[in-house]
């Protein structure tokens, strides 16, 4: 492992256009659970008629928004956590001009309350929600306090800023997520299963030397990386910027 780090470092230290491509494994470490690990989302006990994509898919709330608020608010809503020392890491490395972009398929706005500024958010963001009918901008604070579908001040339904199931990405974050990976020197992905199209793919647009896979579980894309580290991100990555 330390070889590992020590190679990871040297790495960080000869780029100056990293990008890092993160997934639900960064937030873990702040008590927001993952997708598919064995304590994942999908693991979960839900409702025994429909599945998580369902629960969270365009077509359920529409039909049932009062049904995908509950779920949504059971599962995807954690008011108290926190970034964690993965965040701050990439937040560090902006600060010293190391890494320009941070491409994210959380919901979770961390890594821009950890300090990142150039985030892109590929599925969205819960921070931020919207009138399907006159689109008026609400926030979370207003949509959770309601206990109910929270409805605009037009009588519209009040939706997230998340790309639900159904949908497809966001075409500008989309390209702008592209054109930064095509650009890095370093290419960091991490916390993530690379199993969740179109986002897998994005390691498809890299053409450096230094691609850097940090994930507990291996990945499809193992043999594409110069490197593997197989470790929790959050302590990894507080590794990597240790001395910086």
């Amino acid at each position: 492992m330390n070889e590992k780090i020590n190679l990871a470092r040297e790495f960080i230290e000869s780029s100056d256009n990293i990008v890092f491509l993160g997934g639900a494994g960064v937030s873990t470490a702040s008590g927001i659970p993952d997708f598919r690990s064995a304590t994942g989302l999908y693991n979960r006990a839900h409702n025994a008629n429909y599945s998580p994509e369902y629960l969270l898919s365009y077509d359920y709330f529409k039909a049932d928004p009062k049904g995908f608020y509950t779920y949504l608010r059971e599962n995807l809503y954690y008011p108290d956590a926190q970034p964690n020392a993965a965040h701050y890491a990439l937040a560090k490395l902006e600060k010293l001009g190391k890494l320009k972009a941070v491409i994210t398929q959380n919901i979770d706005n961390f890594h821009q309350r950890a300090g990142s500024s150039n985030v892109l958010e590929l599925h969205g963001t819960m921070e931020h929600y919207y009138c399907i009918r006159c689109h008026k901008d609400y926030d979370v604070t207003y949509v959770m306090r309601t206990k109910e579908v929270p409805l605009c001040t037009c009588g519209g339904i009040v939706r997230p800023d998340v790309v639900l199931y159904g949908e497809m990405l966001n075409t500008d974050v989309l390209n702008a997520s592209i054109k930064a990976i095509t650009r890095a020197d370093m290419f960091i992905i991490g916390g993530t299963s690379l199993v969740v199209y179109p986002a897998a793919a994005l390691v498809r647009y890299y053409r450096g030397d230094k691609l850097l896979l940090i994930n507990q579980d291996p990945t499809a894309y193992d043999n594409w990386a110069n490197l593997v580290i197989a470790g929790d991100i959050s302590q990894v990555m507080a590794s990597l910027v240790e001395d910086l």
